[in-house]
C-alpha cells in the first residue's frame, strides 16, 4: 500500500512538471528548469523519467557531483557524471520501448537503493540505483546496470 502511494505521488508529481514545462512554450530552455528533488521518491520517479522517457528538465541537478555509473557486462564500463549527463541531453525527447518496474530496495532518512527493471522484448536491464540527500535535495550518487 505504502509503495502504491508512493508511486501515484510520484505519477502526480511528473504530472505537473510536465504540465509546467508545456505551458513555458517551445522556446524555453530545459536546462534553465529547476526540479524540486525534494523527497527520494520525487528524485527516483525523475531518474526513471530522465533515463525512460526522455525527460531533459533537471537532468544536471538529478546527479550527484561524484555519480558514477557501472555497466556490468562481458566488457564491464564506468561513465563518469559528466558522460551520463551528455548523453541523457542526446536522448532527449527518445521513449524507450519497455516496461519499467521501480522498487524500493532499502530507505533512510537521507539514503536510497531502488532498483529499476526495464524489460525489452529480447532482454531486461536491471538498474540499482542509490540515493542520498545533499542539503535539501536527493540527488542519484550511482548506478550500477546490468543485463539479462
Amino acid at each position: 500500500m505504502r509503495t502504491l502511494v508512493k508511486t501515484f505521488a510520484a505519477a502526480a508529481l511528473i504530472a505537473v512538471s510536465t504540465f509546467a514545462m508545456a505551458a513555458e512554450g517551445p522556446g524555453a530552455k530545459a536546462t534553465k528548469a529547476n526540479i524540486k528533488l525534494s523527497t527520494a521518491d520525487f528524485a527516483l520517479e525523475h531518474y526513471v523519467a530522465v533515463t525512460t522517457e526522455g525527460e531533459s528538465a533537471g537532468v544536471e541537478q538529478l546527479f550527484a557531483a561524484d555519480f558514477n555509473q557501472k555497466i556490468q557486462a562481458t566488457n564491464a564500463q564506468s561513465n563518469s557524471r559528466s558522460e551520463v549527463v551528455k548523453s541523457l541531453k542526446k536522448q532527449k525527447g527518445e521513449k524507450l520501448n519497455c516496461a519499467v518496474s521501480a522498487d524500493i530496495i532499502e530507505e533512510s532518512a537521507d539514503c536510497m537503493v531502488a532498483k529499476v527493471t526495464l524489460k525489452f522484448e529480447n532482454f531486461t536491464k536491471t538498474d540499482l540505483v542509490t540515493l542520498e540527500r545533499v542539503g535539501n535535495d536527493w540527488k542519484v550518487s550511482k548506478s550500477i546496470n546490468s543485463y539479462k
